[in-house]
């Protein structure tokens, strides 16, 4: 399995290097320090396990997992406060780790990621279609992901934007994230998703779509500005 570390800590870091150099089935790709690099090597490269800590500047390891859609890889979350547990395995992460990382903890962690890799079908593994399916006031409704112009969060529904309307389902950006191609759609805040191809015009902290202002966060702005190959 292809791994990545990412923790701001180096001797977290260290520690868990080692760890994979025990078992010759892992590969170490690569280490980060912040959530925002590990976001942009993933979109770049196949990574099947993430090591991933959770309070981190910036971007944190659980903003991370809800922002990499089908992209995303089996995560083990290690981390030093154990009050992160119930939001982690909300997430479905593979394991949650509390630091200091012991041997025997680190490789039934990865046994578990094994097992899974043999019953489960893998997000990457999926076929993309361009539509979804959504439920609209009763009335399922098929939506192509080309007219979609970016996705917001309000409370406990999301309006899915389309040209000169929107659509209101009873869900969760995270839910929808899972099941729109991170090919095309791209989380720019913790409220929003956008189409990277409809993009207009970024001014500051702001994107510009079909007229629409979305904000961009901080936390996503490296990672947009790579998606966007800005010259």
């Amino acid at each position: 399995m292809n791994c990545l570390i990412v923790d701001d800590n180096k001797i977290a870091r260290t520690t868990l290097k080692k760890l994979i150099s025990l078992d010759p089935s892992l590969v170490l790709v690569s280490e980060c320090s912040n959530a925002t690099e590990a976001y942009i090597k993933i979109l770049e490269q196949p990574i099947d396990l993430l090591f991933l800590d959770i309070e981190m500047p910036g971007m944190t390891g659980m903003e991370l997992a809800q922002s990499l859609g089908q992209k995303r890889p089996l995560i083990i979350f290690t981390t030093s406060n154990r009050d992160y547990a119930a939001e982690a395995f909300d997430l479905d992460v593979i394991d949650f780790i509390t630091k200091p990382v012991t041997t025997v903890r680190f490789l039934q962690s990865v046994e578990k990621a094994r097992e899974f890799r043999k019953t489960k079908i893998l997000p990457a593994d999926l076929i993309e279609e361009d539509f979804i399916f959504i439920r609209d006031s009763g009335t399922v409704r098929r939506l192509q992901l080309d007219n979609i112009l970016y996705l917001e969060a309000q409370g406990d529904y999301v309006k899915i934007y389309v040209a000169n309307q929107f659509y209101n389902i009873h869900t969760t950006l995270k839910s929808v994230e899972e099941k729109l191609p991170a090919s095309v759609f791209l989380r720019v805040h913790r409220s929003f998703i956008i189409n990277v191809s409809k993009i207009d015009t970024l001014e500051g902290g702001t994107l510009i779509i079909h007229k629409n202002l979305v904000p961009v966060s901080d936390a996503y702005r490296a990672a947009l500005n790579k998606r966007m190959q800005i010259l």
